[in-house]
């Protein structure tokens, strides 16, 4: 076994050959997010919130069991059994040190993360470390982990120097592991100034390189993976790396501008979003990868007679993008394996515990629209007006677009600040509250609900994938 490498626009092995990489991220395990796994607001606000309603042991029990029981060997074996080789490893710094503590490393975070990559060398599925949440926010979105819209990374430098040396030590544990496809070392960064990330870029590089010479660097584009336009030259200073573009469609989410039907100019418009966030690799002979992307999908219990239609629609858009990358051999990596409905491959079943326990307030969530992701605001959407209308009357145009426009429109900030951080931040203790009174036994038993035989498959979704990445793998 030996370590893949970049070679020009190709992954390759140690004797030149082709490898594309075909997989999901493991979203919402070591970095939960809202919308994956059900809570408001962001982790470390509800890991807090847990902690005082049933105790400092307790707290960490059920989340060490959580993450235990979220990816498993039957995971990794059916993974496996769908044709796919690779999977993307969001992870939380939080994990390895404490704010209040930095640059002392937790040994205990490399538990889980040592488990499942050993899980998935034995089932023959490489793995790729993603940083997802850095210290102070690398990005102005929840899944960063700061509980602000402002992506305070970028500004203090000692939050970048806790970056690099967490990576030192991460390039120390796994320099030697060659299951392990490269390094993403930061997920999603949104530098309003777009040098910062560069200069971070070399920094990190620099780095990493000094440890670890063997694995493939992964670097994500500026806003949210979408744009290189400011990295010139930088890819000389690089060496063994390939750049990561994230492509979600807007036909693939609830406020998509219209039906899709798969017809010439809507596939023109998937093609040219996708061809514009790769530009910069293609002008100069570059290896890009997909590191997430994928529709979102209809739930019976919100939108009723109509999820069907809409997931058919939904899939769709997905056999069209794959149509795209399937073209240029693009490797990929599809948000994501697991979750509690929206967007996995697999989700946690609505009978078990967890859900159970949390069905009238995953409800009230959705109908006040708290996450971003996919949010449905309807429901609410008259109560915000209002605002959106007052700063439409009282700012000037040129005023209105605050970065990262145009991935955020006004009416997405005025919603990130006043739903996603405001009113979440009122329902943590209240989530947290659904555990109140309940004992070890009692924790485990809602734990459990997200191991894999308690989980339901999305089949159009996972044919889908199969089909395409058996027709990959035999061009391989």
């Amino acid at each position: 076994m030996s370590f893949l490498k970049v070679s020009g626009t190709k992954i390759v092995d140690h004797e030149g050959k082709e490898i594309i990489l075909r997989g999901a991220g493991l979203g919402g395990w070591m970095n939960m997010e809202n919308f994956i796994t059900g809570y408001p607001g962001c982790e470390f606000q509800i890991r807090a919130a847990l902690e005082d309603v049933v105790g400092k042991e307790s707290s960490e029990f059920f989340f060490d069991k959580f993450l235990e029981y979220f990816f498993q060997d039957e995971d990794a074996a059916f993974f496996k059994s769908l044709g796919l080789n690779c999977i993307r490893l969001p992870f939380n710094y939080r994990h390895f040190e404490d704010d209040m503590n930095p640059r002392v490393l937790k040994p205990e975070g490399f538990k889980h993360l040592d488990r499942v990559i050993d899980l998935c060398s034995k089932h023959g599925i490489y793995t790729i470390l993603d940083l997802h949440t850095a210290p102070g926010g690398q990005n102005t979105d929840w899944h960063s982990d700061a509980g602000t819209h402002i992506a305070n990374f970028w500004v203090h430098k000692d939050h970048q120097d806790r970056v690099i040396w967490l990576w030192k030590e991460l390039a120390k544990h796994y320099k030697d592991n060659t299951w392990i496809a490269g390094y993403n070392p930061l997920n999603e960064p949104t530098d309003p100034y777009h040098t910062r990330v560069i200069d971070f870029y070399d920094r990190i590089h620099d780095a990493i390189r000094e440890i670890d010479t063997n694995h493939a660097l992964f670097l994500d584009g500026n806003t949210f993976a979408s744009d290189f336009s400011h990295f010139g030259e930088a890819y000389k200073k690089w060496e063994n790396t390939a750049y990561s573009i994230h492509d979600y469609s807007v036909f693939g989410f609830p406020k998509s501008p219209e039906h899709y039907v798969g017809n010439e100019g809507q596939k023109r418009r998937l093609r040219r979003s996708y061809e514009k966030k790769r530009e910069w690799m293609d002008k100069h002979g570059l290896c890009v990868w997909n590191g997430e992307w994928g529709p979102v999908y209809a739930r019976k219990e919100y939108e009723g007679d109509l999820t069907d239609a809409i997931n058919e629609e939904r899939y769709l858009v997905l056999k069209d993008q794959l149509e795209i990358y399937n073209k240029d051999r693009l490797s990929w990596s599809i948000w994501l394996y697991k979750d509690i409905g929206f967007q996995g491959m697999v989700h946690v079943a609505r009978d078990t515990e967890y859900m159970t326990l949390f069905k009238d307030f995953l409800a009230k969530k959705h109908r006040l629209a708290v996450d971003a992701w996919g949010a449905d605001d309807s429901q609410v959407r008259q109560v915000y007006q209002p605002l959106v209308d007052l700063i439409n009357q009282e700012i000037p145009q040129e005023y209105r677009n605050l970065y990262p426009s145009p991935v955020w429109k006004l009416e997405d900030r005025i919603g990130r600040l006043s739903r996603n951080i405001l009113v979440s931040e009122f329902l943590v203790k209240e989530w947290a509250d659904h555990f109140k009174g309940k004992t070890k036994e009692e924790l485990d038993v809602i734990a459990q609900s997200f191991k894999f035989d308690k989980c339901l498959h999305r089949d159009g979704l996972n044919k889908i994938l199969t089909d395409n990445a058996t027709l990959v793998a035999k061009s391989e």
